[in-house]
Order: structure tokens, then sequence, then C-alpha cells
């Protein structure tokens, strides 16, 4: 990495330390720290909500689908986008105006409206370790990614100024510092692939004729897809619309429900087919060169393999000249932070206000109350950062606690919504059976029927243990 790569770098984080600072004055209370005083338009939080959404997971997953299948990949997002049109239609409505008329920080105030607070203290509890793993997962994901293709910085020194920059400006400008970096770093984003990225790529393996020539005609079709792939795909990403707390402070965030929604419009159509098509083109033009012998100096070799998700941060180093090439770091870190950020501000807000405050009943005034979600940010942040480091073995578990919040959580909600007289206990009944039947059937690598993911039988266990204890419990 040149001089001028290492400069363009710099620039990008102190950009990013710049917001944070900005928000730190700007803050006045809690409302400001958690929801970005409900005042946010649809644009900002439409472009947080994608970068946070698809950001995290955007060069692994992505470019590994293109790799692997081809362009058909790209209906991973298409669910994305139903889940993002059907929570518009379905959740925005109710949950804004609760949020106008309680104002809400978390999404588990949700539960303690229907149920009760053990219930929303309980799903305080899974989503704040459910959230604290996954922003850990993310560092511990963008340090990898980083030092695998950069060889210049080793995977430590990659976590340490990925996991300090993110934590700093995340905890002292809160939400807002968050939502506006990530309306920078989905800039940079498709700024990076679509500008650079791409057109770079298509020329240096030798465009469409060299790419009809190396792949099967099925790497150009969209379906090559599986019907359970699809189906896993829905029932994995579809839910998180309706229990992702990220996703909640966003909504309470905006100024009204008609910007709520049109935010939540925007950010589905950023998801498929904007983004869906650039990250398995990209990891299509990479299955390209590794076939040609591009990347045979790096190592990578017929013979000797490569990792599918790795294949699209090596075609970018391989292909790309000084320069452009940091800004293409840049867009890596971006992808990666927009996520960790956001799951860093949801953990804090179940920390504080579900966990916390619903113990000890705190006293104090705006200012003070400020400060402490600060500092319970910041030692989030440090933590998450600890577990990266030190303890990835225990990253394991907390990413199949997050898997526990998705199955566990999501017929809670519904039932809350939509359902007469929601049951409290059957809702506890149903978080913990629902979940971890995902995380015994995950952790075990048990072969489950048509390879349909775990998550289908979580949250059919869920349903099923809401119904059995909420009949019991009437009896």
């Amino acid at each position: 990495m040149t001089l001028l790569d290492i400069f363009i770098f710099i620039i990008y984080f102190s950009a990013m330390l710049g917001v944070g600072v900005y928000f730190f004055r700007k803050n006045k209370n809690v409302e400001d720290y958690y929801v970005g005083g409900r005042s946010m338009s649809s644009w900002h939080i439409g472009l947080s909500v994608v970068a946070t959404d698809v950001g995290g997971g955007f060069s692994i997953g992505l470019g590994g689908l293109g790799f692997t299948i081809g362009i058909a990949g790209s209906w991973m997002l298409f669910t994305g986008l139903v889940g993002a049109w059907m929570s518009a239609v379905l959740l925005i409505p109710h949950i804004h105006s609760l949020s106008d008329k309680h104002k809400f920080f978390t999404f588990p105030q949700i539960f303690e409206h229907f149920y009760n607070s053990k219930v929303a203290l309980v799903a305080g509890v899974i989503s704040a370790i459910g959230y604290i793993g996954f922003t850990s997962s993310q560092l511990l994901a963008g340090a990898k990614l980083a030092s695998a293709t950069f060889v210049e910085i080793d995977l430590l020194t990659a976590l340490i100024l990925m996991g300090i920059i993110a934590v700093i400006y995340t905890g002292i400008g809160g939400l807002k510092a968050v939502i506006y970096t990530d309306t920078i770093q989905w800039i940079i984003l498709m700024s990076g692939l679509l500008f650079i990225g791409i057109p770079v790529a298509y020329f240096a393996i030798g465009g469409m004729d060299t790419i009809r020539e190396t792949l099967p005609d099925e790497f150009l079709s969209l379906s090559n897809v599986t019907w359970q792939q699809l189906v896993n795909w829905s029932v994995t990403i579809i839910p998180i619309w309706f229990v992702g707390m990220t996703l909640y402070q966003r909504i309470y965030a905006s100024k009204s429900e008609k910007q709520a929604k049109k935010a939540w419009f925007i950010a589905g159509l950023f998801e498929w087919p904007v983004m869906a098509f650039m990250g398995v083109i990209l990891g299509l033009f990479a299955r390209v060169a590794f076939e040609n012998g591009m990347f045979t100096e790096l190592g990578y070799t017929l013979s000797t393999g490569i990792d599918p998700e790795m294949g699209l941060p090596v075609l970018l180093n391989t292909v790309l000249p000084a320069g452009l090439m940091g800004l293409m770091l840049s867009a890596y870190f971006s992808a990666i932070l927009s996520t960790a950020d956001s799951c860093l501000m949801a953990a804090s807000g179940n920390v504080q206000t579900d966990i916390l405050t619903s113990i000890f009943k705190p006293n104090g005034n705006e200012k003070s109350q400020l400060r402490a979600s600060q500092i319970i940010t910041l030692l989030i942040g440090v933590l998450a950062l600890l577990l990266a480091t030190y303890m990835t073995n225990v990253l394991d578990l907390m990413l199949y606690s997050y898997a526990f919040m998705v199955s566990g959580l999501f017929v809670p909600v519904l039932v809350a919504l939509y359902w007469k007289n929601p049951n409290p206990t059957a809702a506890i009944y149903a978080m913990i059976f629902g979940g971890s039947t995902t995380v015994i059937l995950t952790s075990l690598e048990i072969n489950l029927p048509m390879d349909l993911d775990a998550n289908i039988f979580g949250i059919i266990t869920s349903f099923l243990a809401y119904i059995i204890a909420s009949k019991i419990s009437k009896k």
C-alpha cells in the first residue's frame, strides 16, 4: 500500500471521528443520543438502514455467492426488499404511533407495553447479548478481511484500529453520529464499487467474452438457485425486519410515520436490485479471475483452491492501482463499520434502558443521563473489542445468541401487535424455546429435513410454545 493509499485512509477515518465530535457537542439529552431527537429525514434513515443491513456482510456474503453460483445469488437480498416493504406496511404504522405516544427508546419496550416488565427484561437481555456479539463479530470479520487483503496490516492492528474508531465516534456521538456516518459510508461504498471496482475489474478480467468462455451458462442465469435456498434466505432475513433493535431505533428517530415508511421503501430498493447485483457481479468477476490464474502470485491456484468469500477482496487487491486501493480500503471499512456502529448503539440501548434502568430506576437530570449513556456505550464497545481480540471462541456463542434473538423474538412481537390479549408467560416460553431450538440445531450441525435452515424450526417451535403455554396458563 502506497503513501497515497495511506493518506486517503487517514482522511476517511478523520472524517468519521469528526462527525462523532460534532454530535458530541450537539446532543443535549438521552433522546438526542438514542433516537436522534426523533427528527431524522427519510433519506438519512433509509441509507443508514441499508448500510447497516447490507454493509457488514456485503463484501463477504454477496461476493461469495457470486463466486459460487453467479448472479442468482442476488435473490438473497430480494428477501431484504420484501422484508423492508412488509415491515413498512405492517409494522411501522403500529410502532411509530406507539413511539410518539410513549416516547420509546428500545425494541423491548414494545414488550413492556403489550406484556409486562419481566418480558421486556428477558427480551432486553437476549437482544443485548446478541448485539454485543454481533458488534464483536463485525470488528473481527473486518479485521480478518483487511489483514488478508492488505498484507501491510496485520490482524491485531486492523482490529484495534477499526475498534477504536468505531467505539469512539459511536460512543460520543450517539445515533445521529451513527446515521450520518452511515450515510457517508454508504456513499463511499457505492461510489467505490460502482465507479472503481466494477469497471476496473471488468476490463482487467477481459470483459464479457472472457466471462462467457470461462464460466458455465448457469452463472449468468437468475434461476441457478434451489427453492430450499430461497426459503432459507426468506426465513432468515425477513424476520430481522420485525425484531432488529437497530431498525426500531430508526423508526423512533424518524420525524413522522410517513418519513419512516419512505425510508424503508428507499432501503428496500437499494438492497435489491442495486447492492444485490453489484455484489454478486463482483464475486462473479472474481471467479473468472481465479479460473484464469490471476491470483497465482498471491498463492491461490486451481490446485490449492480459494475461499469463495475471499475472492472479491483478492480480486480488487490484484487489479486496483495505487490511490484507488486506498479508496477501496475505505469502502471496505465503511461496509464493516456501518454495521458495527449500529449494533453497538443497539446493545447500549438495551443495557441502559431495558436492563439497568428497569432494575435500578436511576434518577438524575438529562445531562447526567446522557453522560451515563455515553459511558455505557464506550464500555460495551471496549467489551466487544476485547471479545474480538482475545476470546474468539466466545464469539460463536455470541453469534448463537443473535440467532436466539431472531427466532425467539419474532413470534412474541407478531402476537403483541396482531393477537388479542397477549400472554406474558407464553411470550417468555416462546422466546426461550424458539431461540434454544435454533441454537441447538445450529451448534450440533444436525442435518435438517430438505436442507432447511434451523431458524425455520426455531420459529415453528416458538409459535407452538406460545400456544401451549398460553392455554396452560389460562387453565
